[in-house]
């Protein structure tokens, strides 16, 4: 198991102005850090992976799409080369950093809504996208973790047993699932069965509590979940989200309010020690 925290805390850009949060990070104990990347070059992200390195720095990466001219679910051919456009460009960025993966919702843009749940025009669609960004993905080794989010974000994929069903139909061994703690709370009627059901789908791991905040002050049970992730085999990255107010915007796409925490420190330092508790208990 390897602990990771996403920087989306902080910043939907990391620029040097972020760099000394990797030193904290890394002294509290963390085995590396989640990338977002929503804009910038790929002379940037070499340059961010070499800081990562030089604080002995693993990451993941971490996208979403950002508008419909940049959406694998779209009616328009156009739009859709558009997503795999974008997906080939936050590859390339993966790669600069050195990356072991990359998740996130990069299905559909947030907070669109039909009014339905996905045809099946869209499925074949969304399909023909990621199949293409997988096989440009493996040429690096890279993983793609697509995310279900819970109903109020999206329409596209809400469950994990959806989205391991969605995984099976690109077909592709680098292609598989995000679980994460805060969606499951709200979509699964049994939030920790669907681990075990979705097995080896699940390829990256998202810990988040019930409202957002520091993992361990809220009512998600991570002992139990860490004890399903053993039982299906399950060794790879335990990744802290969680957001507050300082981004307005990203705020506004994940109906965040308030802030959840007294500090971003207690954040890290507390989820870090849940997660670890968790997983030393899920042994025993």
């Amino acid at each position: 198991m390897k602990t990771g925290f996403n920087l989306l805390l902080w910043t939907t850009h990391v620029t040097d102005e972020h760099l000394p949060l990797l030193g904290k990070l890394k002294a509290a104990g963390y085995d590396g850090v989640e990338v977002p990347v929503f804009e910038g070059d790929v002379g940037h992200f070499q340059r961010l992976g070499q800081a990562l390195r030089d604080h002995g720095l693993a990451c993941t990466t971490v996208t979403v799409m950002p508008d419909a001219a940049h959406s694998a679910i779209h009616p328009d051919p156009k739009n859709r080369q558009g997503a795999i456009d974008h997906l080939s460009w936050t590859i390339e960025c993966s790669q600069a950093l050195g990356s072991e993966l990359l998740c996130g919702p990069f299905h559909q843009e947030l907070a669109v809504f039909s009014g339905e749940g996905p045809t099946e025009d869209e499925i074949g669609w969304a399909v023909e996208v990621h199949r293409q960004a997988a096989d440009i993905a493996a040429g690096i080794g890279l993983t793609l973790a697509i995310e279900p989010l819970n109903r109020f974000e999206c329409y596209f994929l809400n469950t994990v047993a959806d989205a391991k069903a969605y995984a099976q139909r690109v077909g592709r061994p680098n292609f598989g699932v995000l679980y994460d703690t805060f969606h499951a709370n709200i979509e699964e009627q049994d939030p920790v069965g669907c681990i075990y059901a979705a097995g080896d789908a699940i390829r990256h791991v998202h810990i988040s509590e019930n409202d957002r905040g520091t993992p361990g002050k809220g009512h998600i049970d991570f002992t139990a979940t860490a004890r399903a992730l053993r039982a299906i085999g399950y060794d790879g990255w335990l990744t802290i989200e969680a957001f507050g107010t300082a981004l307005p915007a990203l705020a506004a796409a994940t109906k965040v309010w308030r802030d959840f925490f007294p500090s971003r420190e207690e954040v890290y330092e507390h989820g870090l020690k849940t997660m670890r508790e968790a997983w030393a208990a899920a042994r025993a």
